[in-house]
């Protein structure tokens, strides 16, 4: 009993948490504008881009499922969904996602016969694939765009294209590194075993996949304001700005660089539109995830864990 009322209780708490995010999103802004802004999302743009989110969410999902097979523990689909989905709706909200959205995978694995160490080289290789994704991605829309890309930066149209042919290397060396070295890949103190070749192609395409698709859900809501292109952009960079920053979901942080990039084509209706559909919506569901396996699952779980151990 006691433990459910403190499990009641943190929910309270991340919900609460979740109010204040929303609070400080929207205070800076007049209801009226909010409303004028909003209004001029059409329904079908807003279902596009719900669905666009939830594209990115079933990515996300398929990073677990890899890395499950990358430790050699390849559990099934629905397990890897639910704990990938359960820790990136909340972690994604809270920040420094490495330490809040590993908590909730710890909790999950944990019970799934994963130890320790398997557990962190899941959430390494989950992370390596966001920045995998997201290096790709960077150095398309640097090639493709590289007055866009390079503004925030201040780089000229050269010097971005060739910053995305770095990018676009960065992938080929660590697909080459994967096909040819075998061990572990040492960075000082850091070191990360590469994964097979097929992992790390699946790797470099879903993790770019993802953030294509997190691109078109905020270039839905921005109603034709802004090309595809210039859109993915522009969230590239505010994502890679937001991430250096360490702000509970970038909160503030991402709208101020898409809104630098992109000028008057983001409008705030279209930023807020974002973050509610990308960010707030998912994080109560996350947090009935949680508590519903807590609550159904975990006693007996972990009493069972107890007895095999015994």
């Amino acid at each position: 009993m006691k433990r459910t009322h403190i499990l009641h209780a943190l929910v309270a708490l991340a919900a609460l948490a979740a109010g204040l995010l929303i609070y400080r999103t929207l205070a800076q802004y007049s209801w009226g504008d909010i409303r004028t802004s909003l209004s001029a999302i059409p329904k079908g743009n807003f279902a596009l881009a719900l669905a666009f989110a939830a594209c990115s969410y079933l990515c996300l999902t398929v990073f677990d499922f890899l890395a499950l097979r990358y430790v050699g523990k390849p559990l099934s689909y629905p397990r890897a969904a639910l704990a990938s989905f359960t820790s990136l709706a909340i972690g994604h909200n809270v920040g420094v996602a490495a330490l809040s959205s590993g908590a909730v995978r710890y909790r999950f694995y944990s019970r799934w016969g994963l130890d320790n160490e398997e557990i962190a080289k899941l959430i390494v290789f989950c992370g390596a694939t966001v920045g995998l994704g997201l290096i790709t991605l960077a150095g398309f829309c640097l090639i493709l765009l590289p007055g866009t890309a390079g503004k925030i930066a201040g780089l000229g149209t050269t010097a971005s294209a060739t910053l995305g042919m770095v990018c676009l290397a960065l992938g080929a060396t660590y697909l080459a590194l994967a096909a040819f070295l075998r061990g572990e890949l040492r960075i000082r103190s850091w070191r990360f075993a590469l994964p097979p070749l097929h992992l790390a192609a699946l790797q470099i395409l879903i993790g770019t996949v993802n953030f294509a698709f997190v691109a078109a859900c905020l270039h839905q809501l921005l109603n034709g304001e802004a090309s595809y292109m210039e859109t993915t952009a522009a969230y590239v960079v505010g994502n890679l700005t937001a991430l250096v920053s360490h702000v509970p979901g970038g909160l503030g942080v991402l709208e101020a660089t898409v809104g630098f990039l992109l000028g008057g084509s983001a409008s705030i209706g279209a930023m807020i539109a974002f973050r509610v559909i990308y960010f707030f919506i998912p994080l109560p569901l996350g947090l009935l995830s949680l508590l519903a396996n807590e609550t159904f699952l975990g006693s007996s779980t972990d009493a069972g864990l107890r007895k095999g151990a015994s």
